[in-house]
């Protein structure tokens, strides 16, 4: 477990310290929330399109014109989640590489932790952490999306849609989410058959009111367009993805936290857990990725912990419920009013949660942890 001083690590990542800043993405993608993190007005460029569409290639050539630039550019790659480990199936190590040595790149890849969206869960907070760091852009490359995977359009201050001739009904397919959430359109592949052809049907739904341009990013043609072209549009009002009400993890009480991971990782497969230790709670804690939610594995530090107690009374089993809500103290509040039993002042827990549990005499009979919803 790393024992991190926040305000120490927020400092260095304001000094745009490279290593800083890698430990904070670590964090983030944890689950934890850095405060402090102040933004230095970076323009954030969302780079999305179906499967196929050439974004990668298309990604480091921008970032290629960009420090030509003479400008600082952060990207945030986002890839399909290995079924083995729960990680991004492609990382930065084969992406971009011959930006690897570039002290004013920094390249991450993350996984989307099976988020349906086209980004991850914490892909907000990944940006953030590179604004408040000094970097004049951030990139964010989604994975394949499709009429309904568009939360790039939430974050990003502009957003480019690669497309490319010959997808045929694949594009009709996506259209209606495609040009809503497009800025600029990008024909990759331009040197392709049907680029002409693409180029008027994008021109039809379109009436003119958004840029088209054209591009082969294997060789870099076009290139030089698109970044001019991304300056000029007006930024949008990024703002984070709606806050939702969604089961953030289970709490389960055991015996062993070694014991059980053989059963987690071993039998069922699942990914690398996060542990530590939460001294308030007196519990040792591992917590495991399960798609959009966690598992959280609570092992007694001693017989007078809460999870003990429980063990005692009922065994190994489900513990609580936890539940992300947009604002705690606005929960907390309403809660109190309609005669719920609130057994805490918010407190930090796991990850540097604050939470609250709610009395399962007011819950239909399960102990529910509310915690709040991290940028």
């Amino acid at each position: 477990m790393w024992i991190v001083n926040q305000t120490d690590l927020v400092a260095k990542v304001l000094e745009g310290d490279r290593r800083a800043v890698a430990r904070a993405c670590t964090l983030v993608e944890m689950g934890q929330k850095l405060d402090g993190l102040v933004g230095s007005g970076a323009l954030v460029v969302g780079v999305t399109g179906p499967p196929g569409a050439g974004k990668s290639t298309f990604t480091d050539q921008l970032v290629a014109v960009i420090r030509g630039a003479g400008l600082k550019v952060a990207v945030v790659a986002v890839d399909p989640s290995s079924m083995k480990t729960g990680g991004a199936l492609l990382g930065d190590r084969i992406r971009m590489q011959r930006h690897h040595q570039d002290a004013g790149v920094f390249i991450r890849s993350m996984a989307t932790r099976g988020a349906m969206g086209g980004l991850a869960p914490t892909t907000l907070g990944l940006v953030r952490v590179f604004d408040a760091a000094g970097f004049d852009v951030v990139i964010v490359e989604t994975v394949g999306v499709g009429q309904d995977e568009i939360d790039v359009a939430r974050l990003a201050h502009v957003v480019a849609v690669l497309l490319v001739p010959g997808q045929g009904d694949e594009i009709q397919a996506i259209k209606a989410g495609i040009m809503e959430i497009a800025d600029l359109f990008v024909i990759n592949k331009s040197d392709m058959a049907g680029a002409e052809k693409l180029y008027r049907e994008i021109e039809a739904e379109v009436h003119g009111e958004k840029p088209i341009l054209k591009t082969v990013a294997t060789t870099g043609a076009g290139m030089a367009e698109v970044w001019a072209g991304l300056q000029a549009l007006p930024r949008r009002v990024a703002v984070a993805a709606p806050a939702r009400f969604a089961i953030d993890h289970l709490g389960i009480a055991v015996g062993s936290i070694d014991e059980a991971l053989r059963f987690y990782q071993g039998a069922l497969g699942m990914g690398e857990a996060h542990r530590e230790t939460v001294a308030g709670e007196k519990v040792h804690v591992a917590m495991l990725q399960a798609g959009e939610s966690r598992l959280e594995l609570l092992e007694p530090v001693d017989e007078t912990s809460t999870i003990a107690k429980f063990l005692e009374k009922r065994g190994p089993g489900i513990h609580h419920v936890a539940m992300r809500v947009p604002d705690l103290a606005v929960a907390v509040e309403r809660m109190k009013r309609e005669g719920a039993r609130v057994l805490n002042e918010p407190k930090i827990g796991a990850g540097g949660h604050k939470y609250v549990f709610v009395h399962p005499a007011s819950t239909g009979g399960v102990l529910i942890e509310l915690i709040e919803e991290h940028s």
